[in-house]
């Protein structure tokens, strides 16, 4: 089953089913406002407007799953990532992404790479390819422009 099978409410409460993303590249990436890797968000707008143009979905989930670090609403979390770093990029409602009560996404991504792989933290990064597969991970360390990253995502573009 692809990632383009399941489907998040959109931060503003509208659905928002993945297949609308069907055949472009995706960053899933757990986000939280109160983080010390809440800066990252720079570098996902970053990512967004070098790479959108050619097709890559950002896409953030914000969670309140790591040290109690997003605890506000969603209209709160849209004003924080709007005027702080000028995010433009979709957003979900905010969602588990760990244990059993974890959005299905996140547990189609424990499923597929084993629960070794599950977010441990804030700004765990996933790209899924065109083809709706999971094709790497970062941890929350490794930041969005890093070379890691950024080639991963071009190799996902040309393929």
């Amino acid at each position: 089953m692809p990632v383009t099978d399941f489907e998040f409410k959109s931060i503003e409460g509208s659905s928002m089913p993945l297949s609308r993303f069907a055949g472009h590249p995706m960053l899933i990436v757990n986000v939280a406002s109160q983080c010390g890797f809440t800066p990252q968000y720079a570098e996902l707008q970053q990512l967004h407007e070098k790479y959108g143009g050619e097709g890559l979905i950002v896409l953030g989930v914000p969670s309140n799953d790591f040290g109690a670090q997003e605890p506000d609403t969603e209209a709160s979390i849209q004003s924080f990532c709007q005027t702080r770093y000028g995010v433009s990029f979709p957003m979900t409602q905010k969602q588990a992404v760990i244990g059993a009560n974890a959005h299905p996404v996140y547990r189609w991504i424990a499923a597929q790479l084993g629960e070794d792989q599950a977010p441990r933290w804030n700004f765990h990064k996933y790209l899924v390819g065109r083809d709706g597969e999971l094709r790497d991970a970062w941890p929350s360390r490794v930041a969005p422009m890093s070379a890691q990253v950024t080639q991963a995502v071009e190799e996902a573009l040309r393929t």
